[in-house]
């Protein structure tokens, strides 16, 4: 009984602790920036996952506009060998490179290297939808660090 009691009131107290994601659209609203126009190159899923992120703040109208234009690069190497050669782990980078425009004058250049180790699968099929999912989540990240990089623009 006591435990129950104790459950409840954690619950309670940690749904009310007013949590709010950093990014999320009420949030956005809040930036000191918007961008007017976004022009992708290089690796499409990635390319996908950063206009999906960054649309968003497409949307709003700030005083300081921003022009993106975008290069993406990934790059998937063999970090360890057994004795026989085959390969053991596998290391993917993804190399975002953004020119920043506003008022058609190059502003400044970002480049955000993000990249993750991981051990192969004798299953190719989940290996690759590992990888997939590994190239989203790093797309994520260096999205995550793109705004705040952009956001400390002056």
């Amino acid at each position: 009984m006591f435990r129950r009691v104790l459950t409840l009131l954690l619950l309670i107290f940690i749904s009310s602790c007013g949590y709010d994601a950093i990014y999320s659209k009420k949030n956005l609203v809040n930036s000191d920036f918007s961008i007017s126009k976004l022009s992708f190159a290089g690796n499409r899923d990635v390319n996908l996952k950063l206009k999906e992120k960054l649309n968003s703040l497409t949307l709003i109208e700030k005083n300081k506009k921003f022009e993106l234009q975008i290069s993406s690069f990934e790059k998937k190497e063999i970090f360890a060998k057994n004795i026989s050669g085959d390969p053991l782990s596998f290391k993917t980078t993804i190399i975002i490179k953004v020119k920043v425009l506003m008022e058609n004058k190059l502003k400044n250049n970002l480049q955000i290297v993000e990249d993750f180790n991981y051990n192969n699968d004798d299953n190719k099929f989940n290996l690759k939808k590992y990888e997939r999912q590994i190239r989203n989540n790093l797309a994520n990240n260096a999205t995550e660090k793109l705004i705040q990089k952009l956001s400390n623009i002056q």
